[in-house]
């Protein structure tokens, strides 16, 4: 926990309320007054602060969030939640003010970032090539297959099995992430909820896809025991090859730790989808690269039981390449195909990769 530096706190205030400002004492709310720092005061503790400001004495209360359940497992989930505070408070008659909102550095001291209207990430640039543009050549050839295509596929399957081998003991965190899987704004309801109201979007029964998805997060969120180390969001666009198989990733998503078949199923459905744009079937050299990735990786890694977890996952995935507000331009019977396979897994105990045109014509 951190220690709040009452040097800290009289620095702090200074930068929000001018050089005047100066802190008197600070206490845990409901104590006597503490006249050092607050040695690990503790996530979720309010902090009552007495200070003055051009000789006007001043009281207020410093908050944060206790990790935990209900979506306060990670800094950013209490990073959100005290930001909307800040944003709200002041909007509605009879509530107590909110003077700023801050974060804790980890030598003590606070940073405010109450004039901040957007927040944004800086990162290192990444040379290479996203791996689509590998995929592309091959689904407008069915016969364009060279041995750099299964090396850099063998190389992405491995990357998986080494990721996918560090293990979480938070159980709290699988039962979120299937939670979310289903009910988060950039998962399954929010997909389906940006679908277009529409006589051939109605007919592919969303609602129906939307209700056996609910029934696969009761039969995952017990299966603790798979939560691992994920990238969340592992499509050809997300993955840059230099040369070779050396590739680097980018812009994991929705959690450290997952379901490692959110990963797989992002890969392999790719093949099928290119493939399915080209001939209406899985086939040729994406047939080549799903058959081959899936053998590898349950080889590897003798995770048998992914086969019996990867319908939603594979189902989320259809509904964004589904999906007209991404992919306006694609074919009718492509869609309809993406479709029939969604139903078709959601409705079966276990996925087998050597069915997939079965379940895209049933």
């Amino acid at each position: 926990m951190p220690v709040l530096k009452t040097s800290e706190v009289d620095r702090y205030l200074k930068t929000i309320a001018g050089p005047s400002a100066r802190l008197l004492n600070s206490k845990v709310l409901g104590e006597e007054p503490e006249d050092r720092d607050l040695k690990g005061y503790g996530y979720g503790t309010p902090v009552e602060i007495d200070y003055e400001v051009g000789g006007q004495r001043r009281r207020a209360v410093l908050h944060t969030i206790s990790p935990g359940q209900f979506g306060h497992e990670h800094m950013s989930d209490r990073a959100q939640a005290l930001l909307w505070d800040h944003s709200t408070f002041n909007r509605l008659p009879r509530h107590v003010r909110s003077i700023d909102v801050g974060a804790m550095k980890h030598d003590g001291s606070a940073v405010s970032l109450g004039d901040v209207d957007e927040f944004f990430t800086l990162t290192e640039y990444v040379d290479g090539h996203v791996y689509f543009e590998d995929l592309k050549p091959m689904r407008d050839d069915p016969k364009h297959f060279e041995k750099i295509d299964a090396d850099r596929a063998d190389a992405l399957c491995d990357y998986l099995v080494e990721i996918h081998r560090v293990p979480s003991a938070d159980s709290g965190l699988y039962v979120r992430r299937i939670r979310e899987l289903i009910g988060n704004s950039e998962c399954i309801m929010g997909l389906i909820d940006s679908y277009p109201d529409r006589p051939d979007i109605r007919e592919l029964g969303l609602n129906d896809i939307e209700r056996r998805c609910v029934e696969w997060r009761w039969r995952l969120k017990g299966r603790v025991h798979r939560l691992r180390q994920v990238h969340g969001d592992f499509h050809p666009w997300n993955i840059l090859f230099r040369e070779g198989t050396d590739f680097g990733v980018i812009d994991r998503s929705r959690g450290e730790w997952g379901e490692p078949a959110d990963d797989v199923s992002s890969l392999t459905m790719n093949y099928l989808f290119f493939s399915l744009q080209r001939s209406g079937r899985l086939d040729g050299n994406l047939e080549t690269l799903f058959m081959r990735f899936w053998e590898r990786y349950l080889e590897k890694t003798g995770d048998q039981e992914m086969l019996q977890v990867v319908a939603p996952f594979f189902a989320f995935r259809c509904l964004v390449m589904a999906n007209p507000l991404w992919y306006p331009t694609l074919q009718d019977r492509v869609r309809q195909q993406l479709f029939r396979f969604m139903r078709t897994v959601l409705s079966l105990d276990q996925f087998n990769p050597t069915e997939v045109n079965r379940y895209c014509e049933a």
